[in-house]
């Protein structure tokens, strides 16, 4: 029955986390945390999100962009080698706060900018309403910044087994959309959870337990990843960019109240 449970609640995590560009974690962590314990988390998601990303890898190959993984591979490794010794001396239980109020403050800047630039739109006379309705991005990143934030994401993600989607806005900023980014995200979650696999081995923190609960949530993913492809297509890039803030905003409170609920108990 818990096994069972985590698979169908997987599957439904993964076919959302396609159509918004991040999320499975986001439901999945409760519900591992329910079932398999606190200590858990972190090596369990490791196994499903790298089993789950990988399939997303082999679905759309032909959209990962190099450039940018040339940039975030090192950074993610130095990142979460560190991150999973840290896990094995502490647990930075207050990294969730940082990461949930980032959460909610990066979708109402986001939001904030796409009113300023309707009311342009609004304003403006003759001019073309397709580009004027759109915000644009008010930092465009150079590849080689995806470096030091996924040495910072490594960190955190390895601490508490995921970090949600706190790098949807530099993905979109950079200008990666639907397939594309949800092809090169893959591909960079799944070199992450690798190192970061390897390391939870190598410092002692997964178990067999670990490892069957992980493979679950992998096995559940193929088919939500297969279902949420199939309605990414008749999205547009505005609905998924939409869709992803939308999200990033809904994540932060999520994280913001399951701190706040622990801290009242």
């Amino acid at each position: 029955m818990v096994l069972s449970l985590l698979g169908i609640v997987s599957f439904a995590s993964w076919f959302l986390s396609m159509l918004a560009g991040a999320g499975s974690p986001l439901v999945l962590i409760p519900v591992v945390t329910w079932l398999c314990g606190s200590s858990a988390v972190a090596p369990v998601l490791t196994l499903g999100m790298l089993l789950g990303n990988s399939h997303r890898v082999v679905m759309f190959w032909e959209r990962i962009d190099w450039q940018v993984t040339r940039w975030y591979f090192p950074g993610a490794v130095g990142g979460a080698v560190l991150g999973a010794y840290l896990l094995s001396l502490i647990q930075l239980d207050w990294l969730q706060w940082v990461i949930a109020i980032a959460l909610i403050a990066m979708a109402v800047h986001y939001w904030i900018r796409n009113r300023e630039a309707s009311e342009e739109s609004s304003e403006s006379k003759g001019e073309p309403e397709t580009n004027l309705s759109e915000p644009q991005p008010s930092w465009t990143p150079p590849s080689w910044a995806f470096l030091p934030f996924a040495f910072f994401n490594g960190i955190g993600s390895a601490l508490i087994g995921s970090t949600g989607p706190i790098l949807n806005p530099l993905y979109i900023n950079y200008g990666l959309l639907k397939e594309d980014m949800i092809a090169t995200k893959a591909f960079h979650n799944s070199s992450l959870h690798v190192i970061k696999l390897i390391a939870y081995v190598y410092f002692g923190t997964i178990t067999q337990e670990h490892l069957s609960a992980g493979l679950v949530i992998g096995a559940a993913a193929i088919p939500g990843n297969w279902l949420g492809q199939e309605v990414l297509k008749r999205m547009s890039s505005e609905q998924f960019k939409q869709a992803a803030f939308a999200f990033v905003a809904f994540s932060g409170v999520v994280m913001l109240w399951r701190q706040t609920a622990l801290v009242m108990m």
